[in-house]
């Protein structure tokens, strides 16, 4: 069994496709049938349920899938003491994803290299993309884009938006209720204001203020003490139990996340086993 059946195993678990797991490794699909293929007959068992939108781990494969997702960091790990890379991260993120978001995968990671070298830097999508092309970090997470040329972008999820506010009502319009509200905000390059001027544009109708507040947990609390209203993904939502929110306009509800690195970095094994680690908040393959 080689690391590069390995590899394309857990794509295809993970992508629940394999014509999509081959399009994200670069193989034919073919070939990427031909490797499944060939680890189910190694193993003598039916690793994946084969349906009309896909595939699905059987019980066995589930097994497996979480053994070779074992064996692929631990093959990162050796790659990277082997080959004698620095022990060093350097990421970005937004303020609105957060840094707390990595605390367990960075944990993980300290135990396996005991003097790596973390730097962070949070800040809204420019000031990332920034930082990226001045060299002080290399990876980073971004809400939207600069569209900037000398910038490789990869699609790593969508995040879903909703309006934080005291007083919510499911019951009540989102025109009635955001009419003349103050907006809160992170900056005034925040992509989370442009939405807002959009929404306000497009239901005709005026806001209030725009505050200026820059910290995350801040708007959390002054948003539920009717200071005005902001947007938030559910996912921080779900993170501060805030119950009572408003859907917006589906126009503006959804908006892709990105991993970003400059246009010719290439990944470290640690830079990989870090976007292993934290499959669960993105979906991408490198």
């Amino acid at each position: 069994m080689d690391i590069e059946n390995m590899k394309a195993f857990v794509s295809v678990a993970e992508c629940k496709s394999i014509s999509a797991a081959a399009a994200k490794l670069n193989h034919l699909q073919s070939n990427m049938t031909a490797k499944i293929k060939k680890i189910e007959a190694y193993y003598n068992q039916e690793l994946f349920f084969r349906h009309a939108k896909g595939v699905e781990l059987t019980t066995d494969g589930e097994k497996l899938y979480q053994q070779f997702k074992k064996i692929l960091f631990l093959w990162e790990e050796t790659e990277n003491k082997m080959k004698k890379h620095d022990e060093k991260l350097r990421i970005g993120t937004m303020v609105s994803i957060g840094g707390t978001q990595f605390s367990n995968a960075l944990n993980k990671l300290k135990k396996s290299y005991p003097d790596l070298s973390v730097t962070l830097k949070t800040g809204p999508t420019d000031e990332i993309e920034k930082q990226i092309l001045l060299g002080n970090i290399d990876i980073a997470y971004t809400i939207g884009t600069m569209n900037n040329p000398q910038i490789k972008y990869r699609q790593a999820g969508v995040e879903e938006l909703v309006l934080m506010g005291a007083g919510i009502d499911k019951n009540i319009r989102l025109e009635d209720y955001i009419n003349g509200k103050n907006l809160l905000i992170l900056s005034d390059n925040c992509l989370y204001l442009s939405i807002l001027r959009h929404i306000f544009t497009d239901l005709n109708i005026q806001h209030g203020e725009i505050i200026e507040v820059g910290d995350l947990e801040t708007i959390v609390q002054f948003a539920s003490m009717g200071m005005g209203i902001s947007l938030a993904s559910k996912r921080i939502v779900n993170r501060y139990h805030i119950n009572q929110y408003l859907e917006i306009p589906s126009l503006y509800r959804y908006i892709d996340l990105y991993f970003i690195t400059r246009l010719n970095h290439e990944l470290t094994p640690i830079e990989k086993q870090f976007i292993e680690l934290n499959h669960s908040i993105i979906n991408l393959d490198y």
